[in-house]
């Protein structure tokens, strides 16, 4: 039997869960006490990763509207050691998309892993993959690194739904540097026109508050100065 989680400040307390944080908050304090609530993984065991190349995965990725066939073709997956007819099947797949859909395939795999690694939801990647898509339409990237577009479009959409991530915590989740994410973020918001709203230090205390396990008066304090800072201009750029 799982224990049941309390604050630790108030136990009594019905907590909130925030489903798009993927969050177990104190309506009283604010503390996050649960995260990652949600498992995004399948519901089984798979092994496509082991020597056998074999996946027993008994269905494929749920339906996609971005990509031009709806994505409700067979994917073919060879994992480590497959054999040479299951790594021709697979390269032979991947020659047969057209250009568009195979780069769009290519971000959705980079965002679901880069995801899954610090803990977003779902409607975040899928956000993401929604920008990337018509940052591929609008060809104002075209050239750029395919995985560097994936996590810019990935650290936009943190921005978006209200739970920020720093480019620090976005470059450690990817392969690429951080300048080239950074350059493809500022192309990005310059093709598409969009407007973020301004983040600071006190937008990220809570969640840094909580992982380091610190009790609720030090993540108000902590808040309070970082605004503080703020209206003095002390933390400009």
């Amino acid at each position: 039997m799982s224990a049941i989680v309390t604050c630790p400040n108030h136990p009594n307390a019905h907590l909130i869960e925030d489903h798009r944080a993927g969050d177990l908050v104190c309506p009283e304090c604010g503390l996050v006490v649960g995260d990652r609530l949600l498992d995004v993984g399948t519901e089984w065991r798979s092994f496509s990763n082991e020597r056998s190349g074999s996946d027993p995965s008994r269905v494929g990725a749920p339906e996609n509207p971005l990509l031009g066939g709806s994505d409700l073709s067979t994917s073919i997956a060879v994992g480590f050691g497959g054999s040479e007819s299951d790594i021709g099947l697979a390269n032979a797949q991947r020659k047969s998309m057209n250009n568009t859909d195979r780069q769009m395939s290519q971000a959705f795999s980079v965002i679901r892993e880069m995801s899954d690694r610090i803990h977003l939801s779902k409607s975040i990647q899928d956000m993401a993959a929604k920008i990337f898509k018509d940052v591929l339409d609008s060809k104002a990237l075209k050239g750029r690194n395919n995985e560097a577009q994936a996590a810019a479009c990935l650290y936009i959409a943190c921005r978006k739904e209200g739970v920020p991530r720093t480019f620090k915590e976005i470059c450690a989740v990817s392969r690429v540097s951080k300048k080239e994410i950074g350059r493809c973020f500022k192309l990005i918001i310059k093709s598409l026109e969009t407007n973020l709203e301004q983040i600071t230090s006190a937008d990220f205390m809570s969640r840094f508050c909580a992982n380091l396990g610190l009790p609720n008066q030090v993540q108000a304090a902590a808040t309070r100065i970082a605004k503080k800072a703020v209206e003095l201009d002390l933390v400009a750029g």
